[in-house]
């Protein structure tokens, strides 16, 4: 079961946690690039761990519970590291919190149903959530000082933010509504 390549690439990307947060502590372009690498290392085997599980009918039990814990784990390190270190500041933490606030209400939720046995199926709209709020981390690792010059990652960093906090409202009350129908 841990040896399966599903579950390996899931727990790769929690491995990669402390090392990404570790490059992020340096204000170094190299570090900050190479913090960018590992992320985006990270954020593709969410792809390919249930992409290969699936295909290669590997779904496991385990695999079904540390697949969505892996992918908030990596978010939550990440916003909090950057709020620590400064990157994340001022009116943007508003979002950040969001986002951190309705993936601890989320996978509550899925917990409480995976007990009564109802599923709650990830929607296109949370995919498109998840894709901008990666690509907005991504962003604001590389930040102003190791981005290049012409482009204002700052602004594009927290726009993104903003825009996955807003989508993020909106799949999380929907998860939420879907979820109280099983609790009535």
């Amino acid at each position: 079961m841990l040896t399966n390549l599903p579950n390996i690439l899931t727990l790769s990307r929690i491995a990669a946690i402390p090392v990404l947060v570790g490059l992020l502590y340096f204000h170094d372009p190299v570090t900050r690039w190479i913090g960018l690498g590992l992320y985006t290392l990270a954020a593709v085997t969410d792809y390919f761990d249930g992409y290969f599980a699936r295909n290669w009918n590997q779904v496991s039990p385990f695999g079904r519970f540390l697949d969505p814990i892996a992918d908030k784990l990596l978010v939550a390190s990440l916003i909090v590291i950057l709020v620590a270190i400064g990157d994340i500041q001022g009116a943007v933490v508003i979002p950040a919190i969001v986002i951190v606030c309705r993936e601890i209400l989320v996978s509550g939720l899925r917990e409480y149903l995976a007990e009564i046995k109802a599923p709650l199926p990830v929607s296109k709209l949370a995919k498109w959530k998840t894709a901008i709020q990666l690509i907005a981390l991504g962003v604001l690792i590389v930040g102003e000082e190791a981005g290049p010059g012409i482009l204002p990652m700052e602004i594009i960093g927290d726009t993104g933010l903003w825009i996955a906090a807003i989508l993020t409202l909106i799949t999380g009350y929907d998860y939420l509504a879907r979820g109280l129908k099983h609790m009535a």
